[in-house]
């Protein structure tokens, strides 16, 4: 599949797998794909972002996936529903962190030993792989890009989707931005 993939995909997965090598985890997550979206200069996603007003949100996105991963990946939408049982995420958070460290739930720590050979893609990531893979296949492009993965994002519950839809970014915008629909227009979906 991966010789499908135009330069700008490449460089995402590339970027990704450095991100989770810089987090110290073990495995290449959802969230160290979007990161790597993130990333890009002067491809088709970044496009669809500044379109989007990319420009004015970025650093909260990036802000909002470190509140997630320090939550131990839970989305805010499921710490909302445990706080309706009356569970504290934030609560169980401090706590954990206070014993154990910053980053504790997150597996951000740096004292866990060194790491070496290849990181794995987690499921989620690979779900996001072969959902762009369909997404190219039924809009009959040849090539899976950048932008492939951005609406793979989208379409799959969890973090990364719940973060982005906060901003604005959905499938149906970014669908609509690729297809030449107008700024305006995407901003309201």
């Amino acid at each position: 599949m991966f010789e499908r993939f135009t330069k700008d995909a490449r460089a995402v997965v590339t970027g990704a797998v450095e991100h989770a090598e810089r987090a110290g985890a073990q495995t290449v997550d959802a969230e160290h794909m979007l990161l790597a979206l993130l990333d890009r200069e002067g491809s088709r996603v970044s496009f669809v972002l500044a379109a989007l007003g990319g420009g004015e949100w970025l650093e909260s996105v990036r802000s909002a996936l470190g509140e997630a991963r320090r939550r131990g990946g839970l989305s805010q939408a499921e710490a909302d529903a445990l706080a309706g049982l009356g569970i504290d995420v934030g609560e169980i958070v401090a706590r954990v962190e206070e014993v154990h460290g910053v980053g504790a739930m997150s597996g951000d720590r740096k004292d866990k030993g060194w790491w070496s050979g290849r990181r794995s893609f987690s499921r989620e990531a690979k779900d996001v792989l072969e959902r762009s893979l369909r997404i190219a296949v039924a809009r009959r492009d040849r090539h899976i890009g950048d932008e492939h993965i951005l609406l793979a994002l989208t379409t799959r519950p969890g973090v990364p989707s719940e973060i982005l839809a906060d901003h604005g970014v959905t499938h149906e915008a970014v669908n609509r931005v690729l297809g030449g629909g107008g700024v305006g227009e995407a901003k309201a979906g």
